[in-house]
């Protein structure tokens, strides 16, 4: 079991923040898609819940503070889908 495996156990969510293109391309199985831009708006959403946050490399996902504010307890996923698809670990399209 890899990190985000783990994490994923004990969180309600794992928030893929990439857009709707890139996340149908390649996601972490059973993720949620809200583009980061969208991100802020949103935040109020996960108050109270733990978030895994993840984008393809680690970057965006990094830009998590707005969920953090709202009062939710999210973790940026470092190294994204790149890393989990390098180290050869599934993920789901469409």
């Amino acid at each position: 079991m890899d990190r985000l495996d783990a994490a994923r156990a004990e969180v309600a969510l794992v928030l893929d923040v990439r857009e709707p293109g890139e996340f149908a391309s390649g996601h972490v199985p059973g993720a949620a898609n809200l583009p980061l831009e969208r991100v802020a708006a949103e935040a109020h959403r996960f108050a109270g819940r733990p978030v895994c946050v993840i984008c393809r490399s680690g970057q965006r996902s990094l830009h998590s503070a707005p969920l953090n504010r709202a009062g939710a307890q999210a973790v940026s996923v470092a190294g994204g889908t790149r890393d989990r698809l390098a180290s050869g670990r599934a993920v789901t399209t469409g």
